[in-house]
């Protein structure tokens, strides 16, 4: 996983204050329950049995592919990517079903430079169609500088994404040229708007959360606002993190993820909730969740699941939480060597009071056949 063999040497991740952390998991599966052979035709019906739900969805889905982004299009398909272990690219897949990504073809549509800016550390590309373009958002540093990281774009003019020419637009310039990444984009009444994690300079953390408006999809324009530092014990475990932030807009509300702390077992999920009609580039019109809405589980055995999305299931109605995450709470080294987390979906609840109820990262299925 670690690019140690064509990089320059680096100093060690938890030496460097602004290296916002990743996840690592491993895979374990769980067996599958046993059926009882059919009764005789000659025996009594036994009385009907409640038996366990199956899971709708086999997981994981991808296995190796952190900080997942899956989007629905208008063509009825879904279209993945994310992080590769080795950092030098972005891939994407697409399929007709969510499961059905997990086996679906995966194309390189773009690499790292081999030297200069977006040279290393490729992280959490997000797919948006947005114009009549598609664009990718995702993190990158010079080849010779890997932790000077910062947001940079891609925009392909075709209807198909896994056609035509990826053209690099360039880094997509904050307030300062500071540690920055995890950039995903909304559009609301009317406006489009940026929202990223980065560090400020002053600040006693890594990231905070930041929004701004866009003038077009690769430029801010106006002020750019701060929505959450952390602040909270649960977000400051090993790191001061608020990182990965994604947008999901129901029952008259904006609902805004984000995840925390570093990436061992504490990696966690939080929320900031904005009414609809509010200014969402006020940070007061944000409330903030004093707990983590989303942790790890020693019953289900996920750990650190987090750089969640949200999509809709086949039916157009359902919402599915996207995220990784991984099956110990020990890992050997830095996270950042170890290529074993993998992406994860389920349902996504909603309580009677209109928010969204995450309930636990579910356990892993077998799938069919296996």
């Amino acid at each position: 996983m670690s690019r140690d063999h064509d990089l320059p040497d680096t100093p060690g991740r938890r030496t460097v204050l602004k290296g916002a952390a990743l996840a690592a998991g491993a895979l374990a599966v769980t067996p599958g329950l046993a059926q009882a052979a059919p009764a005789p035709a000659t025996a009594p019906k036994p009385h009907p049995e409640k038996r366990p739900e199956a899971a709708p969805y086999a997981n994981p889905l991808v296995l190796q592919r952190a900080d997942p982004h899956i989007t629905r299009h208008t063509d009825g398909r879904y279209y993945f990517t994310a992080t590769v272990p080795e950092y030098d690219r972005i891939v994407l897949r697409r399929a007709r079903t969510l499961n059905g990504l997990s086996t679906a073809a995966e194309s390189v549509i773009w690499r790292a430079h081999a030297t200069g800016p977006m040279g290393a550390h490729i992280w959490a590309p997000e797919l948006h169609r947005i114009g009549g373009k598609w664009y990718i958002y995702f993190a990158s540093a010079p080849a010779e500088d890997v932790w000077a990281i910062r947001i940079w774009v891609l925009e392909n003019a075709n209807s198909d994404p896994f056609k035509g020419t990826w053209v690099e637009r360039g880094q997509l310039k904050t307030a300062w040229e500071t540690f920055s990444l995890d950039a995903t984009t909304f559009q609301h009444r009317g406006t489009r708007y940026l929202v990223w994690a980065q560090h400020e300079p002053g600040m006693d953390n890594n990231t905070a959360l930041w929004i701004s408006e866009m003038a077009n999809p690769w430029t801010l324009t106006g002020p750019q606002v701060r929505l959450s530092t952390p602040e909270y014990d649960w977000e400051c475990v090993g790191y001061k993190v608020n990182e990965g932030p994604y947008v999901l807009r129901r029952n008259g509300r904006i609902f805004l993820t984000y995840s925390a702390s570093a990436t061992d077992r504490h990696y966690c999920v939080g929320l900031l909730t904005a009414d609809d009609h509010a200014d969402l580039l006020d940070a007061r019109s944000w409330t903030k969740s004093p707990v983590p809405v989303f942790t790890s589980d020693d019953t289900t055995r996920q750990y650190g699941p987090g750089h969640n999305c949200f999509t809709v299931a086949e039916d157009g109605r359902t919402d599915v939480l996207v995220y990784h995450a991984r099956q110990y709470k020990e890992i050997t080294g830095d996270p950042l060597h170890d290529p074993n987390r993998h992406t994860r979906i389920q349902k996504l609840g909603w309580k009677p009071d209109g928010t969204p109820d995450f309930g636990v990262p579910v356990a892993d299925t077998v799938r069919e056949g296996a």
